[in-house]
């Protein structure tokens, strides 16, 4: 079973369909999303990624909750991805991202 099959059938089960609508999704959405950030919150990023455990928790909530909305939306999650991918292509070709990269490394030095 993937994963949007069991996030609808843990919802289902519970009956929970009836109060997630998408504006509160999305809220929860960006709630769990300031969780993770504030596992960071004042810790290095070496610091913060040794409670893995606490971020894998955040960030499944996050998915889980943004799956729920592309299922109450009707949308399929590798397309809307997919999609997404080839704007940032466009928006971000190869070739100058990696030249901003060497310039970048440059500058830090």
């Amino acid at each position: 079973m993937d994963s949007m099959s069991k996030v609808k059938q843990f919802r289902e089960e519970r009956d929970w369909r009836q109060f997630h609508n998408e504006k509160d999704l999305a809220l929860s959405i960006s709630l769990e999303a300031s969780e993770l950030l504030e596992i960071y919150q004042w810790r290095t990023p070496e610091e913060g990624n040794e409670d893995l455990e606490h971020i894998k928790e955040e960030l499944a909530d996050v998915l889980i909750y943004s799956y729920m909305m592309a299922d109450n939306l009707n949308l399929d999650i590798d397309d809307i991805i997919a999609e997404k991918l080839v704007k940032n292509a466009v928006k971000y070709p190869v070739e100058a991202c990696l030249e901003n990269n060497k310039k970048r490394r440059r500058n830090r030095k």
